[in-house]
C-alpha cells in the first residue's frame, strides 16, 4: 500500500514549508517549475510559426493535432512503461527526448528550412514524448513525500502548472516578436534539457524498479482491473471526459467567438483567458491549505457549478469584467479540484500500478476533446452561439448532478484509501473477504 513506501529525504517532518523540506521534492519541484514553463512557451511559437511559413489555419490545426493524436494513442504505453522501469526513468527519458524534437524543430525554423512536413513530424515525437511522462509524473509523487504530503505536493505542482499557463504565453508573445518563434521553441527545448538533468539527481534507491516482467497485454489488463474495481475511478473519468468534451470544447471555440462579435475583440479574449489562468493560481494555493472531509464530492462539484456562470455569462454575452469575475471563480474552482483528484488517486490505488491507472485516467479524459473541437463549430452554425454556450451549460450541471449522485465518490474521505467495488472485484479479492 501507499503508506508501506519508502519516502523520499526528511519527508517524515512536519515543517510550514511541507514537502519543500524533502530535498526529493525539491528537485521534483525545480525540475517541474522549469519544464511546463517551457512547455507553456510552444503553443503560441509554434502558432506563429505555422502562419509564418504558410499562412494556412489548416496547416495549424494539422501540426496541433499531429501531437495531440500520439498523446492519446501511446498514453496507455507510457503507464505499463512508467510502472516497469520506474516513473522517474521515464520522466527523464521523455524530457530528452522532447528535448531533441524540439531542438530540431527550433533550429530548422531559425535555419529557414523548417517545412510542414518536418513540423508534422517532431510535432509527433514530442506528442509520445508527452504521452509517456504524464503518467510518470503522477506516479512519482508519492515516492518522494510522505502520504501526508501528498495534497501539499500536488498543490505545489499544480501552482507551477497554472503559473506558468499565466506566465508563458506573454513570454513567448515577447520572444516572438523580438527574436522570432524558432527561438522560443528552442527556450521550450532548453527547459526539458535542464529538467531532465535535474530528475537525473533523484536517487534511485529511492525509486525502485519492479523486476516482475510480465507480457505487455498481462500489465495492461492490470491497469485496467485497478481502474474497473474502484467505482470512484472509473465514474471520474466518465465525468471528466464529459466535461473536457462539453465545457472546454465549447468555451475554447465561442469564447473567442462571441469576444470578437460581442466584447470588443480579441483584447476582451485575452482578459478573459488571463483571468481563468489567474483563477486556476489561486485555487492551486488554497488546495494547500484547505483540507475537505470529502474531496472528491468538494472537487466535483466545485469544478462543475463552478464553471457553469462563465458558459452562461459568454452566452448572454454580458459585460467582459463580469466573465472575467466569473472565469476567476471557475479558474480556482479546477485550480482546487485538479489537486484534490491527484491526491485522491494517489493515495487510493497501489504505487506499484499507479501510473498505469494515470494513463487510463488521462487518455480518457482527454479522448474526447478532438470531437468536441470539431463538432461546436458545426453545432454553432446550426442552433447559434448562445444556444450552443447554454446547452453545454446544462450538460455541464446534468454530468456533476450524475457524479455527486455516486455513493462511490462521497465515501472517499481525506487522508483515507478509497473503497474497491466488491461487485467488480478479482476473485482473489473477494476470496479473501
Amino acid at each position: 500500500m501507499l503508506d508501506e513506501l519508502p519516502l523520499g529525504n526528511d519527508s517524515s517532518a512536519v515543517t510550514r514549508f511541507g514537502p519543500l523540506r524533502g530535498r526529493d521534492f525539491r528537485i521534483l519541484f525545480a525540475a517541474e517549475c522549469v519544464s511546463v514553463l517551457g512547455d507553456a512557451l510552444w503553443p503560441v511559437a509554434l502558432a506563429f510559426a505555422v502562419l509564418d511559413l504558410t499562412g494556412s489555419a489548416s496547416d495549424l490545426g494539422l501540426v496541433l493535432l499531429a501531437n495531440l493524436v500520439p498523446r492519446i494513442a501511446f498514453m496507455l504505453a507510457g503507464g505499463v512503461w512508467a510502472d516497469r522501469l520506474s516513473p522517474q526513468r521515464l520522466m527523464v527519458l521523455s524530457h530528452f527526448a522532447r528535448f531533441a524534437s524540439q531542438g530540431a524543430q527550433g533550429y530548422l525554423l531559425v535555419s529557414g528550412h523548417a517545412s510542414i512536413g518536418t513540423l508534422v513530424a517532431l510535432q509527433v515525437a514530442r506528442g509520445v514524448g508527452s504521452a509517456f511522462y504524464r503518467p510518470a509524473a503522477t506516479g512519482v509523487v508519492p515516492r518522494v513525500v510522505s502520504r501526508k504530503d501528498l495534497q501539499s505536493a500536488n498543490a505545489l505542482l499544480w501552482v507551477a502548472a497554472n503559473t506558468s499557463s499565466f506566465l508563458g504565453p506573454a513570454i513567448a508573445g515577447v520572444l516572438v516578436a523580438t527574436v522570432g518563434p524558432g527561438w522560443a521553441i528552442l527556450g521550450d527545448s532548453a527547459s526539458f534539457f535542464v529538467a531532465g538533468v535535474l530528475l537525473t539527481a533523484l536517487p534511485r534507491s529511492e525509486l525502485g524498479t519492479r523486476t516482475e516482467r510480465r507480457s505487455f497485454r498481462r500489465d495492461l489488463v492490470d491497469g485496467w482491473d485497478a481502474v474497473r474495481t474502484r467505482t470512484w475511478v472509473w465514474a471520474s473519468i466518465c465525468y471528466f471526459s464529459t466535461f473536457q468534451l462539453v465545457y472546454l470544447s465549447s468555451f475554447s471555440v465561442l469564447g473567442p467567438w462571441v469576444a470578437k462579435h460581442s466584447l470588443g475583440g480579441a483584447p476582451a479574449w485575452a482578459a478573459i483567458s488571463a483571468s481563468g489562468a489567474a483563477g486556476a493560481v489561486i485555487g492551486s494555493l488554497a488546495a494547500y491549505r484547505v483540507r475537505p472531509s470529502r474531496p472528491l464530492f468538494t472537487a466535483f462539484g466545485v469544478a462543475g457549478f463552478g464553471t457553469v456562470p462563465s458558459l452562461m455569462l459568454l452566452a448572454l454575452a454580458e459585460p467582459t469584467a463580469a466573465i472575467c469575475a466569473a472565469e476567476v471563480f471557475a479558474g480556482a474552482a479546477i485550480g482546487l479540484s485538479s489537486a484534490l483528484w491527484e491526491t485522491s488517486l494517489q493515495r487510493g490505488v497501489p504505487t506499484e500500478s499507479l501510473s498505469r491507472v494515470a494513463s487510463y485516467d488521462t487518455m480518457g479524459s482527454i479522448a474526447l476533446r478532438p470531437i468536441g473541437l470539431a463538432l461546436v463549430g458545426p453545432l454553432m452554425m446550426y442552433a447559434g452561439a448562445r444556444a450552443t454556450l447554454i446547452g453545454s451549460a446544462a450538460i455541464v450541471v446534468a454530468a456533476t448532478t450524475a457524479i455527486l449522485s455516486v455513493s462511490a465518490i462521497r465515501r472517499v474521505q481525506d487522508g483515507h484509501e478509497p473503497p474497491l467495488d466488491p461487485s467488480r472485484a478479482p476473485l482473489a479479492v473477494e476470496i479473501s473477504r
